[in-house]
């Protein structure tokens, strides 16, 4: 099991990275809430890592904490939630957000994520209620403000935040209108994934 990486960002192409360690790229893919604690290309960085090895491929799925790879280790162990699932429900909602729903068994936000019905939402919130006791004393997740792009880089980073959101299973055109909603002039492809989330959930 490959449990850590650290080395130099070298590729970034939301919702997947190039990590390079002592010149071996390893291809991770990363829920928004890492993708938005990233460095800048070129910078190291250190993620914390879970191996999925399947019949045609071995998967590697990064994380900005340990509490967060534990969340997804958590939800990949229910029945019926794949890694995909799990990444979604993990992009839309910061950890703390899907413990509180957990707690109050609430649906009304779950069902906006992609691939969640009422039936998956509600099957969800019974299966992972009391799995969260050790969280809720845990603190917050810090908020990170990701500085604006320029704005040479603005159709580069439209792209990568639709690609970003189609591999999360949202429709093209769904993830079109909700980019196309974001008035702001400049912004980074993690901004505008983290405030099309927002909107859609």
């Amino acid at each position: 099991m490959i449990g850590r990486l650290r080395g130099t960002l070298a590729e970034k192409h939301p919702p997947h990275l190039i990590i390079d360690v002592n010149g071996v790229g390893y291809e991770i893919e990363v829920p928004m809430t890492t993708l938005y604690r990233l460095p800048s290309v070129g910078e190291p960085v250190t993620l914390f890592t879970h191996l999925v090895v399947r019949e045609d491929a071995h998967l590697l799925y990064g994380f900005h904490e340990k509490r967060e790879r534990e969340l997804f280790r958590e939800l990949i162990r229910l029945n019926g939630v794949g890694p995909k699932l799990a990444l979604a429900l993990m992009s839309g909602l910061e950890a703390d957000e899907l413990v509180r729903c957990v707690q109050n068994q609430d649906t009304s936000v779950l069902v906006k994520i992609p691939g969640v019905g009422k039936k998956t939402a509600e099957r969800l919130l019974v299966e992972l209620k009391g799995r969260f006791k050790a969280w809720e004393t845990m603190p917050m997740i810090a908020q990170l403000v990701v500085e604006p792009t320029s704005a040479q880089q603005v159709s580069s980073a439209e792209n990568d935040a639709l690609s970003a959101l189609v591999a999360l299973g949202f429709k093209p055109q769904e993830a079109s209108r909700s980019i196309a909603a974001i008035k702001e002039d400049g912004l980074s492809s993690e901004e505008m994934i983290r405030r099309a989330l927002k909107g859609m959930v």
